[in-house]
């Protein structure tokens, strides 16, 4: 070991090499796990979530598309934050 460390001169040796090598491997290990792992569950921006034919994302579209103004859309909300327990901020519902 001593012959690897002090190479020649006194300096390191060619095993110096090994440790970007050592450290890219980690990083893209570590890289892959997470990705397997807890970014798995993320939803990108054009993927379809489960939710999206619930009535209150219905009714939000509708909305938004303009085929219900305002009043309408308050109302239909409330009766349907009711029948479907919709949880606000805070943990009431």
């Amino acid at each position: 070991m001593q012959t690897l460390a002090h190479f020649a001169d006194g300096g390191p040796g060619p095993w110096i090499l090994l440790f970007p090598l050592i450290w890219a491997a980690v990083v893209i290990g570590g890289f892959m796990l997470l990705r397997r792992t807890v970014w798995r569950g993320r939803r990108g921006p054009l993927r379809p979530t489960a939710d999206d034919n619930s009535p209150i994302t219905v009714l939000g579209h509708r909305f938004a598309s303009g085929e219900i103004d305002e009043d309408e859309y308050w109302r239909r909300l409330s009766v349907l934050d009711e029948q479907f327990g919709r949880t606000r901020k805070g943990g009431a519902s």
